[in-house]
């Protein structure tokens, strides 16, 4: 009766588990509510914009985060779309690479984190990239990014806090 009573609590569990677990797509629907322009300031402080725009009949959604430094203007692409059963991104860097990632939510949805799974115009592995970008979305006018950047070895992140204009 006990092995019984075990089991059944153990199904239930992942059962609830699963029943809670932020799919792929609801991932990319959740993104999607990013649509539009939002403002906000770089770790230095310095002014930011990122638009979104969700584009070919619903299937993907462009990030332009824009910015500039010294009067050059700081401007890099990412696409989001689904493959399949795995929702990927791919960033356009001003480095001239282009790292290619795939999500994992964290089961209540608000955490969406990107992580690299390879890249174009990477010359090594050592090479200055992104390679991961965590979107956290604190309520509909507010939400965070934190984008990894991996250089020789060193990590550094940069938090960006955005707000709908």
């Amino acid at each position: 009766m006990k092995a019984k009573f075990s089991t059944l609590t153990a199904v239930i569990f992942l059962a609830v588990m699963c029943a809670q677990a932020q799919t792929p797509q609801k991932s990319f629907d959740a993104l999607k509510s990013l649509a539009g322009d939002w403002v906000g300031k770089d770790p230095t402080g310095k002014p930011m914009q990122v638009s979104y725009r969700v584009t070919s009949g619903g299937s993907a959604m462009m990030s332009e985060l824009r910015k500039s430094i010294d009067g050059e203007s700081e401007d890099m692409i990412s696409m989001i779309h689904m493959d399949g059963g795995r929702l990927l991104l791919t960033h356009y860097c001003q480095t001239g690479n282009q790292p290619r990632m795939s999500a994992a939510a964290s089961p209540d949805g608000k955490t969406i984190t990107f992580t690299m799974v390879d890249a174009t115009g990477l010359p090594d592995a050592d090479a200055l990239h992104m390679s991961r970008v965590v979107f956290t979305l604190v309520d509909a006018t507010h939400h965070i990014e934190d984008w990894r950047i991996s250089d020789h070895g060193k990590e550094m992140v940069a938090q960006l806090a955005f707000e709908k204009k």
